[in-house]
Parts: structure tokens; C-alpha cells; sequence
């Protein structure tokens, strides 16, 4: 943690309450007129590409900003560059440096560009044309490197990665400063061109998109970047980005939000310690954000952290976006509570379920070693504190072992934040596996021109630890991916739990919490086998407020595939049904 000259005046300050900061409305875009020898350099620059095949980039601008952890801890779909709206008959190109987290060597981890309709993320009416990574393989099928209608017959890649357990240390190869292009300049075709100059990859289709815009006189699309255990330091762009540039010069701290606070800590834990995992987002200047860790913050608790009771945590920042001193230092606070120190934990009252089952489906891969979520319902844990308070523990505060899922007495371990431990035993059974009969038998238009969610089966219910099994042939009309079959989990009044696409996509309350997979490879041979597949879905009631969904998909190329949503929780065990709806598709229940 840094310490600052001079901090007690600046805490002194905080405290008698001088925290509010100076707002920033932003500022205008503008240009710079570059001197005539800039000029001159540019333009013999551009002269000495000219002969080399390099496309000169023209018209482009300063957009300087990072994306994602630069621990490289980024998970897929949490970080996101600005968005670059691209109208019909333009082109885009970016500039940006990659970096690619030299200790890992997973194929995927690199960057994936988005390309949807001109509605925000998650919009209503949002609509994905698909997505194109930097990665690509021998084996499209096996390792999809892109998704949606950007199919894989339309790519050509001058390296191809031969993963194994999905590792290849070629993906190293893929970093440093990348040149994207998304042209739809052209009059038959669209292109997009991932380069850094050694790895190139393109995809050519040769049609132009069409237009997925609620309003059919706007014919944008928007593209943005979204990294996966790397992170981009984007540069330069020749299109204004949905709020504005960003500029390369240094920018003042304005504000920051605290992340990660304890709520509360044990009495005779130092304040380093206990804010250890205590981060900040700082917003500079130009609205420029940046996540900034403990080791930068400088940390000051009021009153004495020694002595039990609330606390008023006062944080303060002074650097600049490019790390130098800035001119006036930032503060944020929180609250949090010293507690007494536990000394020991029991269980006081056992929790309502701890018979828990499972199912694996054949042919599904990838579940067996899996673990089930302990259930915490009824569960009470009594708290033994040094002052010799006994006083039952809120069991967020706990934490808890996971459980197999195999057949047998388990043992599962709660635990205190500094150690202390009881345990509870639960019990794992495989589940009776019932095929049900669904109503109507027939889903849908036979024509496949049924519209989304404009028709439903009646409910399945699926008793506590028993798995339902359904049997039908899908039919497509084969225009999108999501033109098949989809799962509905829903309570007996039909308020869902969680919605599941055939092409393993989906949402809910249930479902941020499940791990899913899907075998369907390339989506364009999966897309045309699932017109006329024989499907079996397996829908399990685990008995710890969870339900597990699998599907087995038998396409009309023969070919077998497969996918699973494991641990989809906020289920009521006692109230957990099943049933199916369409989009573009209809089905023919056995």
C-alpha cells in the first residue's frame, strides 16, 4: 500500500467532509492541424507501403484506452471495448496492441470481435450476426474460433493452431499490434481482416449483411472487442466510437467506487490485510476508467481498528492515468464493522436438504468429474467469539466445500473466513430416469413460420430427485442458429427459472450460475443436421435448488451432438417443471 506526504491533512479533509469531487461534463472532439514536416513524414510513409501490399490506413484518429485485466484474469464476456458504429457502404479500421498472457497457452484466450445490429448490448432488439476470433484451427469443428452467421467456410488463416487439451503455444504468436478492418465498402461482399503483420486472417463472405435493424431505413452495425484472458490497449480508430475519443495525453484522477469492501472484519486483523482484495475504479479525465489495485491505495480507518464497533474506511488515490503525481489526490469511503474473533463454529441446526442426486446423460462428456453445490437452506452455524459471545453466524459469512457428484456419504466442510470449521454429512444418489409424454405432440408450424415464443408445451413436472426424459425430432427453418428447440424451466405458475437455446445460449435467474458446454463445432454443419435431428433432453430436479439440463442431439449428417447446463440455481425443488416453446422451428414430440 502507498503512503502519501503529508496524509493526515488530506484524511483530516476527507473527514470533515471535503470528498465531493469537480464533475467532468467531457469535452468536445477536435482536430489538430499537424505541421507541414508531420505531413511530409506521413505522406513518405505512406509512399513506402505503397509497394509492399500494406493497406494505408487513412483518416485515423488518436482512441487510447485498455480493456480487460491486465493480470490477464479477464473472463470471457466481462470486458468490452467502446462500440464503432459502421454504416452501409463505409469501412472500419482500428489499431490496437494485444497482449496475450505469456504463461498460458490456451488457443482461445486472445480477443474476439462482436459484430451486431446498431442496438446496445442486451438492448431490446439486440441481434449478434456472429462473432470471429484471432485464433484458428485445423478443425473447425472441434475448435470454434467463431460464431453465429460468420460461418467457417468463408475464413482463411495463415496459421492454424493444432491445440492439445486446448493448448498451443503458437496463440503467442498472435499478439503485439493488431490491424483490424471491417469493410462493407464493397458491392457483393464483407470482409473483415484481423493482422499483425506475421498472422493474418480474413473472412470474406460474399454477400453483404443484411440488415437486422428494427427501423429499416438504418443500416449501421456496430462492432466492438471483447477480450478472454488477455488484454487490448487500443490506439487508433478512423470512425468516432459511441462516446467519444479518448486521447493519449495524462488525465487527472476525478473520482473512484470502491470494490470489494468487507463488510466486516475480525477483530486483531490489520487493515493491510484486511483490505488486501480491496480494488478501485478511477475515472480520469475524458471519462477514461481504469481498475486500480490495494497496492496503489493508501487506506486510513476511523476510529481505532483495534477496538470492536463500526468503521469509517477513508481511501485515497494520487496518481495520474499514466502513474505520475497528480495535482489533487481523490478520496472515497465505506463503512465496515470489527468483530469480535471467532474461536470456534458449530452446526445448531441441520440444513432442510441433504439428499442430493445426479444424472449423466451417455454420451455426454465432461460432467462426470463434477461437484453439486451444497444447499444452505435451514442450515444454522452457531459462533463461539473471544469475548466469550456465543451468537449464531449469517451463513454468507461462511464458506463451504463442494460435493461430488457420485454416489455416497459426503462429508462438507464450512469454514470461517480465519479458519474455524464444522461439518455437516449429505448424501449423493444417482436419479430415476421416467420418459414423459409432452402436449401438444406436435410444436409449431410444420412450415417452420411460427414466431418466437408464440407457442409452448403444457408443463413436465420433475419430482425431487427424479431426471424427466423427452424424445422428439427437431425441424428448422435454418435461417439463425436459435431457429430449433428451446428449454424453459419454469415454476408450476410459469414464472421461469431459466430459458436454454438449442444452440447452447441462454438466460434467467438460474442460469449466470450453471457451467454449460456444446459439441455443435461448425455452425453452419451443425445448423443444416439439426433440420429433421433426433433429440433427447434430460431435465434433473438435484434436490439442493439447483436442476441440471442435458441434450443429445443426433443430426441428420450422423453425427452425434451434445450439451449441458449444470447447477442452474434459484430453483424451488418442490416446484420445478419443464417445457418447450419455438422460434422458426417446430417440433414432433415421440
Amino acid at each position: 500500500m502507498k503512503y502519501i506526504h503529508q496524509i493526515k491533512s488530506v484524511i483530516f479533509l476527507a473527514v470533515m467532509g471535503l470528498l465531493t469531487l469537480t464533475g467532468c461534463e467531457g469535452g468536445d472532439l477536435y482536430n489538430v492541424d499537424a505541421p507541414d514536416w508531420i505531413s511530409q513524414k506521413i505522406d513518405s510513409i505512406n509512399k513506402s507501403k505503397q509497394n509492399t501490399g500494406e493497406e494505408v490506413l487513412v483518416g485515423m484518429q488518436e482512441d487510447v484506452y485498455s480493456i480487460g485485466a491486465k493480470d490477464f484474469t479477464s473472463g470471457f464476456w466481462l470486458q468490452f471495448s467502446k462500440y464503432y458504429v459502421v454504416p452501409e457502404n463505409t469501412k472500419w479500421n482500428a489499431v490496437f496492441n494485444l497482449n496475450i498472457n505469456p504463461n498460458d497457452n490456451t488457443y482461445y484466450k486472445n480477443f474476439a470481435l462482436i459484430i451486431t445490429n446498431d442496438v446496445d448490448r442486451g438492448g431490446e432488439g439486440y441481434s449478434e450476426y456472429g462473432a470471429i476470433r484471432f485464433d484458428a484451427t485445423g478443425d473447425s469443428a472441434k475448435f470454434n474460433s467463431q460464431w453465429g452467421g460468420l460461418y467457417f467456410k468463408y475464413t482463411k488463416s495463415n496459421l492454424l493452431l493444432s491445440p492439445i487439451d486446448n493448448k498451443d503455444e503458437k496463440v503467442q504468436q498472435l499478439g503485439e499490434k493488431i490491424t483490424l478492418t471491417v469493410d462493407r465498402s464493397r458491392p457483393d461482399t464483407f470482409l473483415v481482416k484481423m493482422t499483425n503483420g506475421a498472422v493474418t486472417k480474413t473472412f470474406t463472405q460474399p454477400y453483404k449483411l443484411a440488415n437486422r435493424n428494427a427501423d429499416a431505413s438504418n443500416h449501421n452495425i456496430r462492432c466492438f472487442l471483447c477480450p478472454e484472458g488477455s488484454y487490448i490497449d487500443f490506439l487508433q480508430t478512423n470512425i468516432v466510437p459511441v462516446g467519444g475519443l479518448t486521447s493519449a495525453k495524462d488525465k487527472a484522477p476525478l473520482s473512484m467506487k470502491l470494490q470489494n469492501v468487507p463488510d466486516e472484519i475480525g477483530q486483531g486483523v490489520t487493515l493491510e490485510e484486511a483490505m488486501a482484495n480491496v480494488s478501485a475504479e478511477v475515472t480520469y479525465e475524458e471519462g477514461v476508467t481504469k481498475i486500480v489495485p490495494a497496492s496503489e491505495l493508501y487506506f486510513s480507518a476511523i476510529p481505532d481498528i483495534n477496538e470492536v464497533g463500526e468503521k469509517q474506511l477513508v481511501v485515497i488515490y494520487n496518481k495520474t492515468f499514466k502513474g505520475e503525481n497528480a495535482a489533487k489526490p481523490i478520496v472515497a469511503n465505506a463503512k465496515f464493522n470489527v468483530v469480535a474473533k471467532i474461536n470456534a463454529i458449530k452446526v445448531t441446526k441441520q440444513p432442510t436438504r441433504t439428499h442430493y442426486y445426479f444424472y449423466n446423460a451417455e454420451g455426454i462428456h465432461g460432467i462426470t468429474d463434477r461437484t453439486l453445490a451444497f444447499d444452505k437452506t435451514g442450515l444454522e452455524v452457531t459462533a463461539t467469539y473471544g469475548n466469550g459471545k456465543v451468537a449464531v453466524i449469517d451463513n454468507s459469512k461462511l464458506s463451504f466445500s463442494a460435493i461430488p457428484a457420485k454416489a455416497g456419504n459426503h462429508t462438507v466442510t464450512i469454514k470461517t473466513e480465519n479458519g474455524k470449521t464444522a461439518t455437516v454429512t449429505v448424501n449423493v444418489s444417482a436419479s430415476k430416469v421416467t420418459s414423459a409424454t409432452v402436449t401438444p405432440s406436435l410444436l409449431g408450424a410444420t412450415d417452420n413460420s411460427s414466431a418466437w415464443w408464440s407457442l409452448h408445451t403444457d408443463n413436465i413436472n420433475v419430482p425431487v430427485g427424479e431426471t424427466r426424459m423427452v424424445k422428439f425430432t427437431n425441424y428448422s427453418s435454418k435461417a439463425n442458429n436459435w431457429n430449433n428447440f428451446v428449454i424453459v424451466l419454469r415454476a408450476s405458475d410459469n414464472s421461469e427459472y431459466s430459458v436454454f437455446r438449442s444452440d447452447n445460449y441462454g438466460w434467467g435467474n438460474g442460469y449466470a450460475a450453471c457451467s454449460h458446454e456444446g459439441t455443435q463445432g461448425d455452425w453452419a454443419t451443425w445448423l443444416a443436421a439439426m433440420n429433421g435431428a433426433k433429440v433427447t433432453v434430460y431435465v434433473t430436479n438435484v434436490n439442493n435448488g439447483t436442476a441440471d439440463v442435458q441434450a443429445v442431439m443426433k443430426g441428420t449428417d450422423g453425427k452425434t451432438y451434445t450439451q449441458y447446463y449444470i447447477g442452474v440455481n434459484t430453483v424451488n425443488p418442490a416446484d420445478l417443471n419443464f417445457g418447450f416453446t419455438i422460434d422458426s422451428c417446430h417440433l414432433v414430440f415421440n
